[in-house]
């Protein structure tokens, strides 16, 4: 983490909130919403699983919960797999390509969408990420101003993780891809690293963190939020002329917490194995 004498901006990474499951998960949104306006972060960053089955009226919902950051221009989101399904919900939560920049005082975030076609069902939950993709990331990375946090956000996992329940388990032995890694995961890593201090990502429901940390370059910090609605808390991280100042988590206190599995780091490099700490 980086001293500064500067003002620290505010940044909230959640994901898999799954708007529409039940009335329990939307009351658990309606508290995160509370809880960050209350909080008057800066940005919100959502990486995908925004509803539960991709409807409109699911849509309309997260919508609502979240007008006020919304309306503020304090949140955005990429779209996850859960919401290409039923009507795409997906395709309103972006628009105009797979690759896109926004920008907000101090940071410069780069949203991927890393959904395909075949989301359409559960059993096909995993992502696609193309060559042309990593080349428009690399591109859209280049291109932010001196000064600025650089961040990644898309919804699928970019490296392995722990298989974490009975149906992921079931699927990976019978050689459903579905709670896979994304095939050009590492290559991503490669090819932004340097440029990109943050990488945000979601469809796992337990948090997790790596590092890639390579000589002679910055580091880089995978964080995946697992699913906030779940958790009731929401990792919070303060970032100053481009660098971490400090973090910490808000809280609803009106979720239990899910226990989650020791972070994990990944400090050799992106094709090395991973090293749980």
């Amino acid at each position: 983490m980086v001293r500064s004498e500067g003002k620290p901006r505010t940044l909230v990474h959640l994901s898999d909130l799954h708007v529409g499951r039940d009335a329990a998960t939307d009351e658990a949104a309606r508290a995160l919403s509370r809880m960050l306006v209350e909080a008057r972060v800066d940005q919100v960053l959502l990486t995908g699983d925004v509803t539960h089955r991709g409807l409109a009226t699911e849509l309309a919902r997260y919508e609502s919960i979240f007008a006020p950051l919304l309306e503020a221009g304090r949140l955005v989101a990429v779209p996850g797999n859960h919401d290409r399904m039923g009507d795409d919900a997906g395709r309103a939560l972006m628009r105009g390509g797979r690759v896109a920049v926004t920008t907000a005082p101090g940071l410069h975030v780069v949203r991927v969408d890393s959904t395909a076609p075949h989301n359409r069902s559960l059993i096909d939950g995993h992502g696609e990420l193309s060559i042309r993709d990593v080349a428009d990331v690399r591109m859209a990375l280049s291109e932010a101003p001196r000064g600025a946090l650089t961040v990644v956000m898309l919804h699928h996992h970019v490296l392995p993780l722990p298989v974490e329940d009975l149906a992921e388990r079931l699927a990976t032995l019978v050689g459903l891809p579905c709670a896979d890694e994304l095939p050009l995961g590492e290559d991503l890593l490669g090819e932004i690293h340097g440029r990109c201090k943050l990488v945000l990502h979601g469809h796992r429901h337990v948090p997790a963190e790596f590092q890639v940390a390579l000589r002679g370059e910055m580091p880089m910090r995978i964080l995946n939020a697992g699913s906030s609605t779940i958790l009731g808390r929401a990792r919070l991280l303060a970032h100053v002329d481009g660098s971490l100042a400090w973090e910490g988590w808000l809280a609803t206190h009106t979720v239990a917490p899910r226990s989650w599995a020791p972070a994990a780091r990944f400090r050799a490099g992106v094709r090395a194995a991973v090293a749980v700490a």
